[in-house]
């Protein structure tokens, strides 16, 4: 098992480096001089290349790569050409927003969908499994940031019961996870829909097993198979659809972000792309990149906890 991880460890390393490589060259592509835009139509020339040297545009795309990755693995992110900060320290400052807003997404998802898929399974081709596959078709089509203004509007502009955007930081813990609640609930919609059909197919799928149809046998209720031994036998492509969910929601929060403008990374990658500034773009997208490649290994590793046969490969 360890050897397995290790190459799968090789193999994801890779793929950081792939990435690293494609995030620099999509970025470099883009038109336009970064230190021209920040000073102006009107700019002196050698004025703009003073910039461009402090911002360390200048030397060919190799050498620029290079001392970009070698800052990553130091820690140094650079420096904002619009904020004048260290990226680090924005990051840090906005990871408190979007990682908490993840995880109270993906607990949502799974509060929702496991027993939501466990009833579809439970009840297959009755009234309960026609509403849970008719309501997560629904789930799944509706836009989540068209799902989060109809919140907004109802929660906050009718009933008054919270803001309609913002955020009011960590001092006071029980706003700060109000403000979230909506965001939230926006980006769990269509995460629990689609987990709970999955689990629903996977533990159907289980149910057609012969150690099952022997587990009935003995006498077992249904709710008993279903719940001791269709659940654990049915949560491999349920942990990989949970990996995936967990990076969309960390990275593909830019939208939700924005609509309830939360200060998170969506939004600061959004601003980077608006203000031009590149190094806050190409850095945040390399460090989701970067929690993507980690969440995904986590998963290998749950696979093998999950599933014993897995250990001794």
């Amino acid at each position: 098992m360890l050897r397995a991880l290790a190459r799968r460890a090789v193999s994801l390393a890779l793929s950081l480096v792939a990435a690293s490589v494609v995030i620099f060259a999509m970025l470099q592509a883009v038109p336009g001089d970064p230190a021209a835009f920040m000073l102006g139509l009107n700019a002196r020339p050698e004025t703009v290349a003073a910039l461009r040297a402090e911002l360390g545009l200048e030397g060919g795309l190799v050498e620029r790569y290079a001392s970009w990755v070698a800052g990553m693995v130091r820690g140094d992110f650079g420096t904002s050409y619009t904020y004048r900060v260290p990226v680090a320290d924005l990051v840090a400052d906005r990871i408190g927003v979007s990682a908490p807003l993840a995880l109270y997404a993906l607990v949502l998802t799974v509060a929702v969908a496991i027993p939501v898929g466990l009833l579809a399974a439970a009840s297959r081709g009755g009234p309960a499994d026609w509403g849970v596959m008719g309501a997560t078709q629904l789930g799944i089509a509706v836009p989540n940031f068209w799902f989060a203004m109809l919140l907004v509007l109802l929660f906050a502009v009718t009933l008054r019961w919270v803001g309609a955007g913002g955020f009011p930081g960590w001092d006071d813990p029980v706003a700060a996870m109000g403000a979230l609640t909506l965001p939230a609930v926006s980006l769990a919609l269509p995460q629990a829909s689609i987990l709970a059909r999955v689990l629903r197919g996977a533990v159907l799928d289980t149910l057609e097993q012969d150690y099952v149809r022997t587990a009935r046998a003995k006498g077992l209720s249904r709710r008993a198979v279903v719940v001791r031994h269709a659940l654990r036998n049915a949560m491999i492509p349920v942990l990989t659809i949970l990996g995936l969910q967990f990076s969309f929601l960390l990275a593909g929060a830019i939208v939700i972000e924005n609509v309830f403008f939360l200060p998170g990374l969506g939004r600061l990658i959004f601003q980077g792309i608006t203000q031009r500034d590149l190094v806050v773009v190409q850095s945040v997208t390399m460090l989701l990149v970067a929690a993507v490649i980690l969440v995904t290994f986590l998963v290998e590793v749950a696979y093998a906890a999950a599933d014993p046969r897995l250990r001794r490969r």
